[in-house]
């Protein structure tokens, strides 16, 4: 009976791990893509409203893109911005995908998540500042960084392939 229950709390505590439901943001941050809900509900499914604007999380192992091993870019869902390269994406066993890096130090903001009894470092694109996942302290060299996303949060491109629309509206807006 005991070790039932201490395997139910590790993993309860495992899948937490990734989960995310921002408690507090306590820095206020405003961000060039801004948007009601009704507006973020016209162009997002509900699941990616639900990650993306609500802090949630899909279940591990069933992402999109969490074994994605194509060469490319991962870019925001809400925005088009580019966050991520396959070039500093690895394997990390949580069923996520998982990389040490974010494609440069603008891409993303890092914000206190007090959520789930536990304190914790959200990550979202610096864009809108829609929800991406968490950053964690367990990663490879050379940062020791596990950004650990949620695919549902992103779009993948993968080299060669045409940009989406919303990559190219970001480009002609943003990146100059």
């Amino acid at each position: 009976m005991r070790l039932s229950f201490i395997l139910i709390l590790s993993i309860a505590y495992i899948t937490g791990a990734c989960q995310s439901k921002s408690g507090s943001k306590e820095e206020v941050y405003t961000y060039p893509i801004e948007k009601t809900d009704a507006e973020w509900k016209k162009i997002l499914t509900d699941e990616e409203f639900y990650i993306l604007r609500q802090q949630g999380t899909e279940y591990a192992f069933s992402g999109e893109y969490w074994d994605n091993k194509k060469k490319g870019t991962y870019y925001s869902r809400a925005t088009g911005q580019p966050l991520f390269s396959s070039e500093h994406k690895y394997k990390s066993g949580t069923g996520w995908p998982s990389f040490y890096k974010p494609i440069n130090e603008n891409a993303v903001k890092e914000l206190v998540d007090k959520s789930h009894g536990m304190v914790r470092t959200e990550v979202v694109d610096s864009g809108s500042g829609s929800h991406l996942g968490h950053v964690f302290n367990d990663g490879p060299a050379p940062t020791g960084l596990r950004y650990c996303m949620n695919s549902a949060s992103m779009i993948f491109v993968a080299d060669g392939e045409e940009l989406p629309s919303i990559v190219k509206e970001w480009k002609e807006k943003y990146d100059k």
